[in-house]
């Protein structure tokens, strides 16, 4: 293992979240919160200061192999979390540094579960922190570190596959920090579009921009207790359905638009299910919600917002969806398991990993009728090797395991059934909201204990970075320099 490197990159990731502070401390003197901008100057200064004091000397040895940045993106996102607490702690918005650490875990992996009671009572300094959050964990903390600083002279694509969602990341140019590059160049564009649409339908700056961090970041904080529905704009509705739907998209075919390579994208069958999946939901919810609305397009539009922020696991809200009928929490439960599309902002368990699952049951039961026949496995017209197959398997089966023992301790707490098992479905996804009346669109996970605060935060690592990374960092084979 190169420790040298790794402390190296943990670094850098220090001194950019120091940097990274320094907007909303800036954000905070405008709005004449002149304490909470010197609080958040100083923990930007300390935490920039040490991160540059050691990343003055490059290592001699700069390659990193896939032990390595699987170390490096489960400890970089425990260690960015921990200081990105910071703020809410020191600046007293939340008193308990459990709380603090499990709200910034929800916006850095863009999970949105808050323990807030009274959000609008916080400093907009703060809330503008709570939201950029988002908007950095949406494209990776690393993928965004190597967007701007050149980490390593080989091997950095060992990194953003451990970080990056799906079941196989590519890059998009041959260099690696050109890749981050371009992902950030289209991320970047795609919520500067989203804040100007949002202004232009009269919502105030501010609240443009943070909703338009939250919703690249397919996470869900909001400035309003009561989310999007706090506007109660049909055209906000649309604007905000719309991009989050974007940003469940790979990103890869964004790229493909600009190469004008309309034909490749279309072959996309990751894209062709997930548009597929969102349109039947919305049709389905639609018809089962006409009697509660009383009109085919406000159950529509309804419909529409909530199978999108769940499917995309952002977890706005424009409607208590806790009260609609069975059916209908059922297809977005459902909806927030499966999740988004691979190398998108989105969680869950990816649409592609889903499509790769049904494949592989159908070549499985081909074989049982027909022994001797050969049965392969393609996506997007490209044969599937069977390492994906096995991983995709893999990654299953330790999800599985997962909810099952988290929901076991988080009963602990002796709440409802509905309440512990969606408060872990809702984490490990990433989505935010779950269902019943504690942690449903209208709740909060305040009522958790400590403990089941940190399962649940742990959950929200395993989530957002694929599960392997953070228990990478509880395996005894990390000390083994033979591995």
């Amino acid at each position: 293992m190169n420790y040298e490197m790794m402390a190296y990159v943990l670094m850098n990731i220090a001194k950019v979240e120091g940097f990274l502070m320094l907007i909303p401390a800036i954000v905070s003197l405008i709005y004449g919160e002149r304490d909470v901008a010197l609080k958040i100057f100083e923990i930007a200064l300390v935490s920039a200061g040490v991160g540059m004091v050691f990343t003055r000397k490059r290592p001699t040895r700069s390659e990193l192999f896939i032990k390595d940045g699987l170390l490096i993106v489960g400890l970089a996102w425990i260690i960015f979390s921990i200081i990105g607490s910071m703020p809410y702690f020191l600046t007293g918005s939340i008193a308990s540094p459990i709380d603090a650490f499990f709200e910034t875990v929800s916006g850095f992996t863009t999970t949105g579960s808050t323990i807030l009671t009274d959000i609008e009572a916080l400093p907009i300094g703060i809330l503008f922190w709570r939201s950029f959050t988002h908007w950095i964990g949406g494209m990776g903390v690393l993928v965004f570190v190597m967007a701007i600083i050149p980490l390593s002279g080989g091997n950095t694509m060992n990194i953003m596959r451990a970080e990056v969602p799906g079941p196989t990341v590519d890059k998009l140019v041959p260099k690696t920090k050109q890749t981050a590059k371009i992902l950030y160049y289209i991320y970047i564009a795609l919520t500067a579009l989203e804040v100007i649409l949002l202004m232009l339908g009269g919502m105030p700056f501010i609240d443009s921009l943070t909703n338009s961090f939250s919703t690249a970041g397919t996470g869900g904080f909001c400035m309003k207790a009561d989310s999007i529905g706090y506007y109660n704009s049909a055209y906000v509705d649309g604007v905000i359905t719309v991009f989050m739907i974007l940003f469940g998209i790979n990103f890869n075919l964004f790229y493909l638009v600009l190469l004008k390579k309309f034909k490749r994208i279309f072959k996309s069958e990751e894209l062709r299910a997930y548009i597929a999946i969102i349109a039947v939901a919305i049709g389905m919810i639609t018809w089962n919600i006409y009697t509660m609305y009383g009109s085919v397009l406000t159950s529509f539009r309804y419909a529409a917002f909530q199978v999108a922020t769940i499917i995309t696991t952002t977890g706005f809200m424009t409607t208590d969806f806790n009260l609609w009928p069975t059916f209908s929490k059922g297809i977005l439960l459902s909806l927030m398991i499966i999740g988004a599309c691979a190398g998108s902002t989105g969680g869950g368990i990816k649409v592609s990993r889903v499509l790769i699952t049904f494949k592989y049951i159908k070549s499985e039961i081909k074989k049982v009728i027909q022994p001797r026949s050969v049965s392969n496995i393609t996506m997007d017209e490209k044969l599937i090797d069977d390492t994906v197959t096995k991983n995709v398997s893999a990654y299953l089966l330790i999800y599985t395991i997962i909810i099952i023992v988290s929901f076991i301790l988080i009963t602990l707490n002796e709440f409802d059934l509905e309440t512990s098992l969606t408060s872990v479905i809702t984490c490990v996804n990433n989505v935010g909201p779950g269902f019943g009346k504690l942690v449903g669109p209208t709740g909060n996970f305040s009522v958790f204990s400590t403990f089941s605060k940190l399962v649940l935060s742990l959950d929200m690592l395993l989530g957002r970075l694929e599960i392997f990374p953070i228990l990478f960092l509880f395996s005894p084979r990390i000390f083994n320099r033979r591995f």
